[in-house]
């Protein structure tokens, strides 16, 4: 059974049971170790006193909160738990909104929210009812060290939870200024449209790869081969001087793109039937 990240209650008015989280998902990279340039052994962190100026052990450390200029608050682990909120056990649901009203910028990780099975009927119950509303319940939960604002979603196999930042967490001076007001022509308009047309497709998540963790793993085993890291090529791009002429000619590209997956996929579908073994007809 999976590790959960949080157990606690799910509290919907006056009904509350038990659920626990468990994540979602987890980056996938290639990590790569810290050596000794000379003899390639293994790197260690090592943790110095400053005053005394001395590596010091993991038990030797204590937190501390800076509150003024070289001068610290100790924080133990018991002092944390003391003042911990009450969402740290119950999550409240506060309020529903639609989906709709909540923009995707706010969302930090996921989480499948699990019942417990001894008491299944309330979450199934909760599901059921967002799902026929089209609702998202809002919740407030108390984890890794601080209180989340969280959006529990429904989806046809049980709940997600996406905890969110705060209002004061967004770098909105990093927001880009919006773009004036530009006019295009209605050709302009159309082929832009049409190009939208030819790239819309159902989203498989199972067709995209990361192809720089898969180049990275190449490369390792290039060099443990003994061969040279062959470059990857990458792609010129020049500014779009003639709009129309660039869209056109996107289109056209699309257009031949699809043409072409079209005449493998029916070759393809060709060859299967014809090494696909013939059926013995059934003697009358």
């Amino acid at each position: 059974m999976p590790s959960s990240v949080w157990k606690g209650y799910l509290s919907f008015g006056l009904v509350s049971f038990p659920v626990r989280l468990l994540a979602a998902a987890r980056e996938e990279t290639v990590h790569f170790h810290m050596l000794h340039q000379k003899d390639l052994s293994r790197v260690k962190e090592v943790w110095y006193c400053r005053e005394e100026d001395k590596p010091l052990q993991r038990d030797q450390i204590v937190k501390g909160y800076e509150f003024a200029k070289e001068q610290y608050v100790v924080v133990e682990d018991e002092d944390l738990k003391k003042i911990a909120p009450p969402t740290a056990r119950v999550m409240e649901i506060l309020q529903f909104v639609r989906g709709t009203e909540v923009d995707p910028i706010l969302f930090d990780k996921s989480y499948y929210v699990e019942s417990d099975d001894a008491v299944h009927k309330p979450y199934a119950l909760l599901l059921h009812a967002m799902n026929e509303t089209k609702q998202y319940a809002v919740a407030k939960v108390a984890m890794h060290g601080r209180e989340h604002v969280v959006i529990i979603r429904p989806t046809r196999d049980g709940m997600v939870l996406h905890t969110m930042y705060y209002e004061d967490e967004l770098h909105k001076a990093n927001q880009p200024a919006r773009p004036g007001e530009e006019k295009y022509s209605p050709k302009e308009t159309e082929l832009a449209k049409r190009l939208i047309e030819t790239l819309t497709s159902p989203f498989r998540l199972d067709e995209f790869h990361d192809t720089y963790r898969e180049n990275i793993l190449k490369m390792i085993e290039q060099k443990q081969k003994g061969h040279k890291v062959t470059p990857i090529r990458q792609p010129r791009v020049a500014p779009v001087v003639d709009l129309m002429a660039a869209l056109q000619a996107s289109l056209d590209k699309s257009a031949g793109q699809r043409a072409g997956a079209g005449e493998k996929k029916t070759a393809k579908s060709t060859a299967a039937k014809r090494t696909a073994p013939k059926r013995k007809k059934s003697a009358a």
